[in-house]
């Protein structure tokens, strides 16, 4: 939890919240912009995004490292390369 990965993906994880949280709340309540009780919207984005960042803390003890349960913040291994078996270098194209 006091590392600089784990709060840059929480930060990154709040933005999201906050976006999706906005973007439904601004689809299911209006029709229109104008429409919008902007208030509202904020503050319901605002605490979608603040239970986000408690969520991270509360879980930051528990399974791997990262400010979720089941995600790190780096890979666990470079990926492997994907090796050929050879014959498909050697069939060539039928002209």
């Amino acid at each position: 939890m006091f590392t600089k990965a784990f709060w840059k993906a929480t930060a990154e994880r709040a933005v999201r919240t906050f976006a999706q949280s906005l973007a439904a709340v601004l689809t299911a309540g209006a029709t229109n912009l104008f429409d919008v009780d902007w208030k509202a919207a904020l503050a319901t984005a605002g605490l979608a995004t603040l239970l986000s960042v408690l969520m991270a803390i509360g879980s930051s003890g528990l399974g791997r490292p990262g400010p979720g349960l089941t995600e790190t913040t780096a890979p666990d291994a470079p990926a492997k390369p994907a090796t050929t078996t050879g014959t498909e270098s050697a069939a060539k194209p039928v002209v």
